[in-house]
């Protein structure tokens, strides 16, 4: 079965983390993979480095926004794009489109209008209380080679919304999950990254991993950490404004520190390639998001054996149990997360049942061979059958010969 993945963005964040497992671990034998990206950002070259061909076309400009000059120039991005990934389509001819966003599917279900194609959203964002919203559940409902995976219930119930009698039968669910074995714990002794930064081992080390956005909450975490004043504690701040609407946020968080009068005990690492490493050396993992459809860094934690501590919305609690493999707090209550790092920077035992709670946790239900096995199996029953594919395959060819003849007749 020949599958064309289409990502509307070349950036690369939690999405494109989980398309490239997909790639990765997809059987060759009865799956032919090909992605559709724009050029620009870091996914096209992180794609060819699975030796899986990629072809690129213009990235897509559209975000939610009420302002009608931009919805003008957003509409004639999304038509340049439709019109380009059309003629992608037409020459790779897949038997099923994978498109990996809402907008992605968006773009891929109006580009093949009048064919066949079965197109897969794969809804990873929570789409926000807008007019456009409508439009989309609508737009999704109309189209009957539409099949949506959700990375967790609570992205399913937002997509579904209203319209759930028209399309909630065609909305399934596939949990996130992550290559257990680039995070497992390695027997190698702490120290490298606390070293890079003048850490020992007594040190109080919490960080936040993901890119900088207002919807993470790294400028709120900022603050409940100066508030929690504990002893001989460091925050590390990890990641880096991927889109440009996010650069003043970002320079707004490395002012904060100095503000909150904790400049010398937080540092900004920008985007790093070590996030594993990173993570074994921290003796927490905060989670601060005001909005999160899963949460895949969560599942990185615990399986370096790193106890979380994260506000409880959207997909998350899908994941932790509160003190039973995680800590959760209610979403945007300053002090409860203030008190929260404070409780659990004196209570390692607790950190440690946490830990091993959570690494027990996601080996048992977040594992990428369960991830494939079910994904699989989902593009099987929406896909062509095998007799479709053969006679698909055996009219190629002899469409082949017909024209090899014709050149030498």
């Amino acid at each position: 079965m020949k599958i064309l993945f289409y990502n509307h963005t070349g950036q690369a964040s939690g999405a494109e983390r989980l398309l490239t497992m997909i790639l990765g671990r997809l059987h060759r034998d009865n799956f032919e993979p090909i992605v559709v990206c724009p050029e620009s950002g870091a996914l096209a070259e992180m794609v060819a480095d699975l030796r899986v061909p990629v072809e690129t076309v213009k990235g897509l400009e559209a975000r939610f926004t009420w302002r009608v000059d931009h919805l003008a120039r957003y509409c004639k991005s999304f038509l340049q794009v439709m019109g380009h990934l059309r003629s992608k389509v037409s020459s790779i001819k897949p038997d099923l489109i994978h498109a990996n966003s809402i907008r992605a599917g968006l773009v891929a279900t109006a580009a093949t209008f009048g064919l066949e194609t079965p197109v897969v959203w794969h809804l990873h964002d929570l789409m926000p209380r807008h007019p456009l919203s409508t439009l989309i559940r609508i737009f999704a409902s109309l189209s009957k080679r539409t099949r949506m995976i959700a990375v967790s219930d609570a992205v399913a119930r937002n997509f579904r919304g209203r319209f759930s009698p028209l399309i909630g039968n065609r909305v399934g669910v596939i949990l996130n999950a992550i290559d257990l074995e680039k995070f497992q714990a390695s027997g190698a002794t702490h120290h490298a990254i606390r070293d890079e930064f003048g850490l020992n081992g007594n040190d109080f080390v919490l960080g936040i991993i993901g890119q900088l956005t207002p919807r993470k909450g790294q400028l709120e975490l900022i603050d409940a950490f100066a508030q929690a004043n504990v002893t001989r504690a460091t925050l590390l701040i990890v990641g880096a404004a991927l889109f440009n609407r996010d650069s003043d946020y970002a320079l707004r968080l490395k002012q904060q520190p100095k503000a909150r009068g904790v400049a010398d005990r937080v540092k900004m690492l920008g985007s790093r390639s070590d996030i594993s490493a990173i993570m074994r050396e921290l003796d927490l993992l905060v989670v601060n998001s005001s909005a999160e459809p899963f949460g895949l860094v969560i599942l990185e934690a615990m399986a370096c054996g790193t106890p979380v501590l994260a506000a409880a919305v959207d997909g998350i609690p899908e994941i932790i149990q509160h003190g039973i493999n995680g800590w959760l707090v209610s979403p945007g209550d300053q002090r409860a997360l203030a008190e929260s790092i404070a409780h659990l920077s004196r209570e390692r035992e607790l950190r440690s049942r946490l830990a091993a709670q959570g690494k027990q946790h996601v080996a048992a239900n977040f594992s990428a061979d369960r991830y494939m096995t079910e994904l699989e199996t989902f593009y099987q029953s929406i896909g062509p059958t095998n007799a479709e594919l053969k006679t698909k395959a055996a009219s190629a060819e002899t469409i082949t010969r017909q024209v090899d003849s014709a050149k030498f007749a």
